[in-house]
C-alpha cells in the first residue's frame, strides 16, 4: 500500500516536470516576445494602413501597433462610401428629380431707361477759330429753337475775310474773284443775308452771330446725359424768319414737343473764352425722337430678333403698358460688364428721358434641358449639379445656358440622369468650393 502511493507521487512529480520543461521552451529567455521579420503594424483608426515597421500613420499621424497574426484585422469595403470627403460624394436620402425637355417659352423681364436719339441729335460747332465775345446759353438743357442766337464770335479769319469782300466789292472789273470772296465767307459760317449786308453797309462785322440749327434742348459737349427725371420748361414755339447758323449740324432740325428731364447745370464755356475751328461746342437733343434701351444678358439675347414685339411700363405701372417694337440689337462693353441692349424707337408714347422701364419680352427656346433652379448650384462660371451614382450623390458640372421663370436650362446631355432636387443643401461651406473632385460632363 505505501509502495503504491509513492509510485502515483513519483508519476505525478515526473509529468509536472516534463510540463514546465515544455513551456519554457516556448518563452524566450530574456522574457520577451521577439520581433519577427514577418511582424506587420498598422493603425488602430486607419486598419487599411499596415506597415513593417513602426511609425506614424499617414492619415490621422496616430503611433502604429503591432498586428495581431492570429487575429488579422478585416476591412469591410461597405464603408468606402462613407469615408470618402463630401466635395467628393454625399451620402443623402433627398427627393431626385429628372430634366424636363420640349420647347419653351418663358417671359423675360428686362430693365431699361428713355434717352435720347442718337440719330437725331444735332452738333453746334464753330467753322472759325476765334473768342466768344457773348454767350446766351447759360445752363445745360436751356431749350432753344431753330435760328434762335446761340453765342457771338470774334474770328480774325472772318474779319479779314471780310476786308477782302469789301475790297472786291468796289472792284468791278473782278466779278469772278467778288463771287469766290462771297463763296469763301459762308464756308466759314456767314449766310447770304449777312454778307449782302455787309456790302451794302461797307462796314466789316466783328461780332458774327451763332444761331441754333434746329428746335430741342441744348447740352454742353463736355457734359452727359444723366439718368435722373427732374421736369424742365416747355419749349418755346418755333419762331419766323430763322437765319442759316454759323455752326454746323449733323442732322436735320425736327421740333421738340417733349419736355426732357435733367438737372440745370451751368456750362462751362464763358464769355472772353478763346475756341478753334471745327470744336464742337454744344449738342441739341430733339426731344421728338426717344428710345427705349433695355440692357440684356448674354443666354436671352442669342432669342432676341430684331422687329419682335415686346411690352413694357414705367416704374411700377403694370396696369398702363406699352407695346413697342426692337429696332435694334448692339452688344456692349461697359463698367467691365458685357451686355447686349435692345433698342426700341418711341414715337408719341408721351414719355420723358430719364424714366425707368419693364419690359416683358416672350422668348422661345427650341432646344435644351430644364431644371429646377434649386437643383443647380452656381458658383462663378461654374454649374454644378448632384447625380444619384449607385448610394451616393456625385457633383457634376454640367454647362447651363438661360435662367428664366425659376428655370434653368441645361445644355449638357443629362436626360438620364437623376439629381437632387436642391443642390444648396448638399454644399458642405468652402471646402466643396475647393474640391478637385467634381468631374465635367
Amino acid at each position: 500500500m505505501k509502495k503504491n502511493y509513492i509510485v502515483s507521487q513519483l508519476i505525478v512529480l515526473l509529468l509536472a516536470t516534463v510540463f514546465l520543461t515544455a513551456c519554457d521552451s516556448k518563452t524566450p529567455k530574456d522574457g520577451h516576445t521577439a520581433h519577427g521579420e514577418s511582424e506587420q503594424y498598422t493603425c488602430p483608426m486607419h486598419p487599411q494602413v499596415i506597415q513593417d515597421k513602426p511609425g506614424k500613420c499617414p492619415v490621422c499621424g496616430m503611433d502604429l501597433v503591432a498586428k495581431e497574426t492570429n487575429n488579422e484585422l478585416i476591412v469591410d469595403s461597405s464603408f468606402n462610401a462613407l469615408l470618402k470627403p463630401v466635395n467628393a460624394q454625399v451620402v443623402a436620402n433627398i427627393p431626385l428629380i429628372n430634366a424636363e425637355s420640349g420647347m419653351r417659352i418663358f417671359s423675360a423681364q428686362a430693365q431699361g431707361v428713355v434717352t435720347y436719339d442718337s440719330r437725331r441729335q444735332v452738333s453746334l460747332a464753330s467753322k472759325v477759330g476765334g473768342r466768344i465775345e457773348r454767350l446766351l446759353i447759360k445752363y445745360n438743357y436751356q431749350p432753344v429753337r431753330k435760328g434762335q442766337l446761340v453765342m457771338e464770335i470774334y474770328s480774325p479769319d472772318l474779319a479779314s475775310a471780310q476786308r477782302e469782300l469789301l475790297v472786291l466789292s468796289n472792284d468791278s472789273n473782278s466779278p469772278d474773284l467778288l463771287t469766290k470772296a462771297k463763296q469763301r465767307l459762308m464756308l466759314l459760317g456767314m449766310n447770304p443775308v449777312q454778307i449782302q449786308d455787309i456790302i451794302n453797309s461797307g462796314k466789316i462785322l466783328y461780332k458774327v452771330p451763332v444761331y441754333s440749327p434746329a428746335n430741342g434742348y441744348i447740352l454742353e459737349q463736355s457734359a452727359s446725359v444723366p439718368a435722373a427725371s427732374s421736369p424742365m420748361p416747355a419749349l418755346p414755339s418755333s419762331g419766323s424768319g430763322a437765319m442759316d447758323e454759323m455752326g454746323g449740324s449733323s442732322t436735320a432740325s425736327v421740333s421738340s414737343t417733349t419736355e426732357p428731364s435733367a438737372a440745370a447745370s451751368p456750362v462751362l464755356l464763358r464769355t472772353g473764352q478763346y475756341v478753334t475751328a471745327g470744336q464742337t461746342l454744344f449738342t441739341i437733343y430733339t426731344s421728338q425722337g426717344l428710345i427705349a434701351e433695355f440692357a440684356l444678358s448674354p443666354a436671352i439675347s442669342s432669342q432676341i430678333k430684331p422687329q419682335q414685339k415686346l411690352l413694357f411700363y414705367v416704374g411700377n405701372d403694370k396696369e398702363n403698358m406699352v407695346s413697342g417694337k426692337i429696332g435694334l440689337i448692339q452688344p456692349v462693353f461697359r463698367s467691365g460688364e458685357s451686355f447686349t441692349l435692345a433698342r426700341v424707337y418711341l414715337t408719341g408714347k408721351n414719355l420723358t428721358p430719364g424714366q425707368l422701364l419693364t419690359a416683358s419680352i416672350p422668348i422661345v427656346f427650341q432646344k435644351g434641358l430644364w431644371l429646377d433652379k434649386k437643383a443647380v448650384w452656381q458658383t462663378g462660371s461654374k454649374s454644378i449639379v448632384f447625380k444619384r451614382q449607385g448610394e451616393v450623390l456625385i457633383p457634376m458640372q454640367v454647362k447651363a445656358g438661360a435662367v428664366v421663370d425659376g428655370m434653368v436650362q441645361i445644355l449638357s446631355n443629362i436626360k438620364e440622369w437623376k439629381v437632387a432636387s436642391n443642390a444648396s443643401y448638399l454644399i458642405d461651406s468652402e471646402s466643396f468650393i475647393k474640391g478637385n473632385s467634381i468631374v465635367e460632363n
